[in-house]
């Protein structure tokens, strides 16, 4: 263990259950369950202590909560396809490392607690990344909400939270973004081995998104999150922040090995898996001029 934790890469999971449940029903669906073995067998060759799980699928209203409860167990029905079944789990839970960022995330002036209480449920995003990721309880974790208010700014400092956290820790922690790239599920039932993007338009836009990630352009797809949201998602509050919150805890640059695993659609929506290495040197010198705050100092009423 290092005297100053770090980060060795990143990474962006999908989150829905088909890809656990049902793998089998579908050929891209079978091909995501395969490519979360692969990562995960890749994974276990290397020294990492811990993951943490910022997932789009816990959303929170007030502030930013930690799940902090030492070994949460429950049998999770996801609310949208509850038809596929139960996935019981029982995880492992970095308590300490979670009160650090809850810690963290107060001095730099947001609003944060912790949840660790029995019975809290997980939601379906990080059971369904974590039962392909890490079935046995290899790496301890720590989820943490996306906050639906939050804009750019609060976003990145409650990365900066989880990157001080790390770095205090000594650990060498994974942080990983549960979310999809384009968010239009089907809205009428489709036969699995029908599945498809749900437009023309999101599949241009994934591909752009995919592009960019495999060239290592982390900062340039944190910047361009708000244009993509609107073009390829669907509209709500909690926007497409994930990337701000990982390109934060990473670093806002585009100094970064990108690898893409697998893309398919899932029930319309485009799932990938990803990761991005630190790499020294740009895949292209594109980053944005923006601010780039240590401490949140309060609502700004810009568009998040």
């Amino acid at each position: 263990m290092s005297s100053t934790g770090k980060s060795p890469f990143g990474l962006v999971l999908p989150g829905l259950p088909q890809i656990l449940l049902c793998p089998e029903k579908n050929p891209g669906w079978e091909k995501l369950f395969l490519a979360f073995q692969q990562l995960r067998s890749e994974m276990e060759t290397q020294s990492i202590d811990g993951l943490i799980l910022y997932s789009t699928y816990w959303p929170s209203v007030i502030g930013h909560q930690i799940q902090s409860y030492p070994e949460p167990q429950w049998t999770h029905v996801d609310d949208e396809f509850h038809d596929l079944g139960s996935i019981p789990y029982h995880f492992r839970v970095d308590s300490d490392l979670a009160q650090t960022i809850n810690e963290q995330a107060k001095a730099r002036g947001l609003h944060s607690r912790t949840v660790s209480y029995k019975g809290f449920p997980i939601d379906t995003g990080c059971v369904v990344a974590l039962k392909l990721l890490n079935p046995d309880n290899r790496w301890p974790v720590v989820i943490v909400s996306s906050n639906v208010y939050a804009d750019r700014a609060e976003t990145i400092v409650f990365g900066k939270a989880a990157k001080g956290a790390i770095e205090s820790s000594g650990k060498n922690i994974v942080p990983i973004i549960i979310t999809s790239l384009s968010n239009r599920l089907h809205t009428h039932w489709i036969r699995p081995e029908e599945d498809h993007i749900h437009s023309l338009k999101d599949q241009e836009w994934n591909q752009k998104i995919l592009e960019f990630l495999s060239a290592g352009r982390l900062e340039d797809v944190s910047q361009l999150s708000r244009q993509f949201h609107r073009e390829a998602r669907v509209p709500k509050v909690a926007n497409f922040k994930p990337f701000w919150w990982l390109a934060s805890v990473l670093g806002q640059n585009n100094f970064y090995t990108g690898r893409i695993y697998e893309y398919q659609p899932v029930f319309g929506s485009g799932a990938a898996i990803i990761s991005l290495t630190p790499s020294d040197r740009a895949a292209r010198d594109l980053e944005f001029d923006e601010n780039d705050p240590e401490k949140f100092l309060g609502e700004r009423q810009v568009i998040s």
